[in-house]
């Protein structure tokens, strides 16, 4: 144990870490979420329950899971050595991240194909005079009769609506895409190719994990914030820029009585920052033990809810220039999610001076932001395994190759014909729910089971620092009660999922709900593989697991003076109790 971390290895510095937790929580969510979230419930206003959720439940959250991984030095399974009986749910976020990496990767490889063939004098989608248009497009740059085409969609059938060219763009020449999820077709070869490429990419920045990962973010995490300002420059110096802003942040006080933004606050505020990924637990594993934990634990989400507030700006600029250069309303061109980063963006960048200059850039930013995403998420896989299997350790680039092979093979249905109904279907369900699940367990595990008490000894011994009593009231009382209220207001408020006005068959929604449960039923499925393998009565059984087993420092020096720091705890107790007696 002495040469745990030695071996494990650690961030060079605490820059490194911060980066990757930066890289890590800011993602495409930040550009293609936020920004319609904002403008859908309420403008302004929707920042008072976005950053009450942000204090309540995103900031701590993301102090307990840096102080669980900090002070463990492990990673998302053997962390829950703090309560054995609930390591299900650590086995569940490995396969979530099974699931959600193999159908991420294939959604960043649209930005690099996009990149590609945005090297050219002009963008292959400014006009309608391509192999791959149809009758029905339209380009809005026209006469007024095509804006007037365009608006009157929503009475027409999903096969008689009129398109933008960077809607067909996309559709017909990016994707192929076929006529339904039960049509996947054949394979299109150039996302193929950018798929492969894009492992690629991530194997050699993760393969030697910390050591490679900690100098890759040097660059991938800083540069999207240098194309964010430039694109933001850029944006609000063009024409109706200022339109278009003021449609995003003009405030609309009473949809703060509206529960469904509380709860679409909450949410967002959740699946940005990403606790219960287990990424958040295995970059904190890599520190340092006394690092404070508790500023970094603040300055990383309230920077990455600042990006996102920013992205907005740098969006809906563009957006009321185009708003502005075609007279279609802004509310018809905010769009949230792929529509948005792959049709009405580029749409509107087509529109610009030196177009292909700011696609690529555009492209540029989207792929690093998901990229590194994908860094964290795959050395929490490979970490997770080499923790529960650590003989295995010195192969540990060979497991990263193995891993990173198999999930490019589960990406390949992904990049088909069909493959966009299976990725939207994919991210509407596999992790929908069963991330929240995991984040309940973890903080009732630590809150309630431990015992906060206990974890808060065990944080001040580390940090060297007081735990205030606001974390101590979060922890157990405020951050699961808003869990349990997001988990509780994503089923309510779930609807089936679709894919540009095309439904998906029953037999797929099965599909997109199995791919939730499987990963959380690996919960109480562990719960009764540890009951029936365990000895005693049923009660013995319950208790025995419900106590941390070998839980504490991973260095043997360390834990050492922990484990007389509590004996004195314990003793100073017993004296103040014989006293009062």
């Amino acid at each position: 144990m002495a040469n745990g971390r030695e071996t494990r290895g650690h961030w060079a510095s605490k820059t490194e870490f911060i980066l990757s937790c930066l890289g890590y929580a800011i993602g495409l969510g930040n550009v293609w979420r936020f920004p319609y979230l904002c403008y859908r419930n309420g403008g302004g206003a929707f920042l008072v329950p976005y950053l009450v959720m942000l204090a309540l439940c995103g900031i701590p959250l993301f102090f307990l899971e840096v102080c669980l991984g900090q002070f463990s030095s492990t990673g998302c399974i053997t962390v829950f050595k703090i309560v054995p009986l609930l390591k299900g749910a650590g086995i569940a976020i490995v396969v979530i991240n099974f699931i959600c990496t193999a159908y991420y990767n294939a959604i960043i490889s649209y930005p690099l194909l996009f990149l590609w063939r945005s090297l050219q004098a002009h963008l292959p989608w400014e006009s309608c005079d391509n192999s791959w248009n149809t009758a029905r497009c339209v380009e809005l740059r026209g006469t007024g009769r095509h804006v007037e085409l365009f608006l009157n969609n929503s009475a027409l059938g999903v096969s008689e609506r009129y398109r933008t060219p960077a809607d067909e763009f996309f559709h017909n020449e990016i994707l192929q895409i076929s006529d339904g999820i039960d049509q996947l077709g054949g394979i299109v070869r150039p996302l193929l190719v950018c798929d492969v490429l894009a492992w690629l990419i991530i194997f050699c920045c993760i393969a030697k994990g910390v050591q490679t990962v900690g100098k890759v973010v040097y660059f991938t995490a800083t540069f999207p914030f240098l194309i964010l300002a430039v694109l933001l420059v850029r944006g609000v110096t063009l024409p109706g820029a200022l339109d278009g802003i003021r449609f995003y942040i003009m405030p609309q006080w009473d949809q703060l009585l509206n529960l469904r933004v509380w709860a679409d606050a909450a949410i967002q505020i959740f699946f940005s920052l990403g606790p219960g990924w287990g990424g958040i637990v295995n970059m904190a594993s890599y520190n340092r033990f006394q690092n404070d934990t508790k500023l970094d634990s603040i300055i990383i989400p309230v920077v990455n809810c600042g990006t996102s507030i920013l992205a907005g700006f740098v969006v809906f600029s563009v957006l009321g220039y185009f708003s502005h250069q075609t007279g279609l309303p802004v509310a018809t061109a905010a769009t949230g999610g792929p529509g948005l980063a792959f049709i009405t963006y580029p749409e509107a960048i087509s529109m610009l001076p030196l177009s292909p200059l700011w696609a690529c850039l555009f492209f540029s930013m989207l792929f690093l932001l998901g990229v590194d995403s994908m860094f964290v998420q795959i050395e929490a896989i490979v970490s997770s395994v080499l923790d529960v299997f650590p003989s295995v350790r010195s192969s540990k680039m060979l497991i990263t190759a193995g891993t990173c092979f198999l999930l490019f093979l589960m990406s390949v249905p992904c990049v088909t014909r069909g493959g966009m109904y299976l990725v939207q279907l994919l991210d509407w369900y596999s992790a929908s729910i069963s991330v929240i699940l995991v984040c309940i367990v973890e903080v009732i595990a630590v809150g309630w089971i431990y015992g906060c008490e206990r974890f808060v000894r065990d944080v001040q011994f580390m940090i060297g620092r007081k735990v205030e009593r606001f974390w101590i009231v979060c922890w157990k009382f405020i951050t699961p009660v808003v869990l349990t209220f997001i988990f509780g207001t994503t089923i309510l408020y779930n609807t089936e999922v679709s894919y540009n006005g095309w439904t998906y068959p029953r037999w797929a929604i099965g599909v997109g709900w199995a791919s939730c449960l499987v990963s959380m039923l690996c919960i109480p499925g562990f719960v009764i593989y540890k009951l029936l393998n365990s000895k005693g009565s049923f009660m013995e059984r319950v208790k025995d697991n419900l106590k941390p087993q070998d839980w504490g420092p991973a260095d043997t020096n360390t834990r050492a003076v922990w484990n007389d720091h509590i004996e004195c705890i314990q003793k100073g107790l017993g004296v103040r109790e014989r006293t009062t007696k």
